[in-house]
């Protein structure tokens, strides 16, 4: 399979980035940072070293998160159409429901949520609880 640099680069920093070591690391870097106040005076300067490489890692995170996300929502939501597809009772037309607006999202809901009252009622109405089937 040939697979982008940036799909290399992204997967191993989110896994570096979510390691405990790396939030120790990072938790040192504000400790340093924190004691040399006095070294510095607390300048600005100091004061901007933090602010300005917080913003950066900040800002830059935000997109490998973003690409991590997308690509791990993606694999669900194929992996959810193929179960869809594969069961003989399901409908077929729940496949690929994240292509649709909000308001045809919104007609399938309440179409589900008229279904799941309708089963708690039946439930209530003989006695038996969910976990009893």
């Amino acid at each position: 399979m040939n697979t982008s640099w940036f799909l290399k680069f992204s997967n191993t920093l989110a896994q570096l980035a979510g390691r405990a070591s790396t939030f120790v690391v990072a938790v040192g870097l504000v400790v340093v940072w924190g004691l040399s106040g006095p070294f510095f005076h607390f300048s600005d300067t100091w004061q901007l070293v933090i602010n300005t490489s917080t913003t950066i890692v900040t800002f830059l995170m935000v997109f490998l998160i973003q690409n991590t996300q997308n690509r791990d929502t993606a694999a669900m939501q194929i992996k959810l159409d193929e179960i869809i597809r594969a069961l003989d009772n399901a409908h077929n037309a729940l496949l690929d429901l994240e292509e649709l607006d909000q308001k045809e999202l919104t007609k399938f809901r309440k179409h589900y949520e008229a279904l799941a009252q309708q089963a708690r009622d039946d439930l209530r109405s003989t006695g038996r609880r969910a976990d009893d089937e």
